[in-house]
Order: structure tokens, then sequence, then C-alpha cells
């Protein structure tokens, strides 16, 4: 009788354990079920020469300037939604989940360190056929993004530094609070070993409410999708190994050469990166802005996103206001018409109605009776001015 009691007692207890296991566990999913769950219309999954398919969203205005986002360690690009939201009617916006992230997950070549996830990058943007763009980046993605503007500083028109990480920091800079302390599981010796195996849905539920000030900003379904897409299949190694490589800072000095505009954005409450380095980001960088959000933690763009948007806006556009006029090349044809060229001018073939006060022979004239000498060149002058009127306005860009 004594046995039978023992034997019950021990069932319940271990159907209790696996009760509280399959809440708090889960393994490996596939990817194809996440892919149905977390893609959306605008995605797209494109294979690059390094032999990775990146899951990316081109969205927003298509012949708007450029973009492109770069989310933090253990995010995805759905993180960026409601900066999409609110700028898709004015940019072009291309929004990436990088390797061993979101739905790219594992890549072949398994470089996660930071100069692999710019080398990922640059293979997306030229994948798109994205000519020169503004990047953001938040936190890891920060430290992709400056060190892109390091490495193709020609291809960026701005950089957008989130809560970044990418420069040295102080001593007293040091993370604090659960995110801090999640994170930090992954790195223990033994725990993270026995992580990559079983993670409880709980360490990612106290990571993501711990970077948010406005508790009402997190939603299961936001844990929910942290959570799964970080076990998704192949995930959990990947990310063992990128937190097991060594990042370098960029150096101060490197960071003082870089001339391109910077808008620096951070929340003065943010528990991993304090607002101090975001401080000596805007004091290292020759050409930045810095905004400071009270009471905003780690992700600005989610916890305070209409107002984080609309200073990427103002910032975008006061950018494409000092950009130089685009040069451009007039050529008379031989049936006397004038043709508008140009690098990326964006400007269509002149006609004769765009040139006033030309005097452009008709075409049915003989053309032994068409202007030469002094009338050409009057013609091509007249031409031209049109032309630099034209580009002024052209590089002003849209107005809002």
């Amino acid at each position: 009788m004594m046995k039978r009691i023992v034997l019950g007692v021990l069932a319940l207890v271990v159907i209790a354990i696996a009760v509280i296991a399959a809440a708090w566990v889960k393994f490996d999913i596939p990817r194809e079920e996440l892919v149905a769950k977390y893609a959306s219309d605008a995605s797209q999954f494109i294979e690059l020469p390094s032999g990775a398919v990146a899951h990316v969203r081109d969205e927003g205005r298509p012949d708007g300037d450029v973009l492109v986002l770069v989310h933090g360690s253990n995010a995805s690009l759905h993180t960026w939604e409601p900066w999409v939201a609110a700028l898709g009617d004015t940019y072009r916006i291309i929004s990436i989940d990088m390797p061993s992230h979101g739905l790219t997950g594992a890549v072949p070549n398994e470089d996660y360190s930071v100069s692999g996830m710019v080398a990922f990058t640059r293979e997306v943007v030229q994948a798109l056929d994205v000519g020169s763009f503004t990047l953001a980046g938040n936190s890891m993605g920060g430290a992709v993004a400056l060190n892109y503007a390091v490495s193709y500083p020609d291809d960026l028109d701005g950089l957008i530094l989130v809560c970044a990480a990418g420069i040295a920091r102080e001593k007293d800079e040091v993370p604090s609070g659960d995110a801090s302390f999640a994170f930090s599981l992954v790195r223990m010796p033994v725990v993270g070993d026995a992580l990559m195996l079983v993670t409880p849905r709980f360490i990612f539920e106290d990571a993501t409410r711990g970077v948010f000030v406005d508790q009402s900003v997190v939603t299961d379904e936001m844990v929910d999708r942290y959570y799964e897409l970080n076990v998704m299949e192949g995930t959990r190694p990947a990310t063992f190994k990128r937190f097991a490589t060594p990042r370098a800072p960029v150096p101060d000095e490197t960071v003082r050469q870089l001339e391109v505009p910077t808008l620096v954005m951070w929340g003065d409450k943010d528990p991993l990166i304090p607002v101090s380095v975001g401080e000596r980001f805007h004091a290292l960088l020759p050409n930045s802005t810095l905004v400071v959000y009270e009471n905003v933690g780690h992700i600005p763009m989610e916890e305070v996103a209409e107002v984080s948007a609309a200073d990427v806006r103002g910032f975008m556009e006061a950018n494409a206001a000092r950009m130089p006029a685009l040069e451009a090349t007039v050529t008379l044809e031989d049936d006397g018409s004038l043709t508008v060229t140009g690098p990326q001018s964006g400007l269509a073939p002149m006609t004769d109605a765009d040139v006033p006060d030309a005097d452009v022979p008709d075409a049915d004239v003989p053309a032994a009776e068409a202007p030469e000498g002094d009338a050409v060149v009057e013609e091509a002058a007249a031409a031209e001015a049109a032309v630099e009127d034209a580009a002024g306005e052209e590089a002003a860009g849209p107005a809002n």
C-alpha cells in the first residue's frame, strides 16, 4: 500500500514538472512554421552571394529617399514597424533580419561578428540596387551601422544611432536591471550550455520588459515573437556563437573622422547602454545631433514611436536640403532637341518647351537654315541655366 502511495506521489510530481516545463520550455521551432506566422506581404527572402538567405522588407514610397534599418541583439526587423508606419509615406524603408536573428537565422558562413554583419548589410542593399541611403541601427545594430559608416562612408547620406553600441565604455557605464541579467545568463559557464538546449520563455519576458520604462508597450504577442524567433531551428547555436565572438570598439579617433551627418537618439533610462554613451557619441562625431527622451528605455522606436519617427523625418528633411545640386549634361541632338542626362539625376529628357527663350531649330527646317556657331552656343547656355534650376529643385527634396 505504501509503495503505491509513493509511486502515485512520484507520478504526480513528474506530471507537475512536465506541465511546468511545457509552459516554460520550447524546443526548436521549424523555420517554415515561423515564416508562416511572422512574414508579411512585404517580406522578401533574398539569397545573397555569401549563401545567406536574408529576410528583408522593402516598404514605403518606392521613389523616396532610402532608410535602411538594423535591429539590436536578439530582436528582429519587427522592432521597426512603428517607424515604417510613420515614415513610409515619404521614404523607401528597408528593414533587415540580421544573421542569427528573426527569419534570417543561421547563415552558412557562420560569421556573426560585427564585420560579418556589415558585409551582410552591404550585400542586401546591393541586391536591392540601392544607391546612397541613410542607415539606422539600434543597440547591436548601432555598432553595425557605425562600422558600416567607417568602412563605406560614400554609401551613406546619413547615420542614425539609436541607443547604439560600438564605442568603448567607461568603467561605470555598465548594464543593469532584468534585461542585463537575462543576457548575462547566456555567458555563464554550464548555465549557458543548458540554455542552448532548453530556453525558458520567462527569460525573454524579463529581458523584453527590462528594456522598456512604459510596460504597457510590452504585450504577450511581443514576448511570444521574441521568444519563438530566438528558438527557431538553428538560431540558438548561432546566437551562442555570436555571443562568443569578440567585439572590438571603434577607436575614438576613427569616430572623430566620420563626417556623415548623424542623429544620435537615446532614452535617458536605458538600462543596457547608459545615456552617457550617447553623449560621448555626440561629442566625438563632428556632424551630429543628440536627442534624449525622458523616461524612455533602450528601444525608443517602439516606446515613443511617434516622437522618435518625427525626429527622424526632421533629420532626413534637413539632410536632404543640405545635399549639393545634381550635375547634369545638356546634349543638342541632330534633330534639334535637347537631352538632359546626369548621374542619378532623376530628370527627364528636356524638350523644347522646357527651355525658356531658346531658339531651337524646327526639325522641319532644312539643315542649311539651322542656326550655327554663336546661336548654338546661346542655346546650350540657356539650356544649362534651365538644368541648374531643375537640379536645385530636385536637391531641395519633397516638401512636407
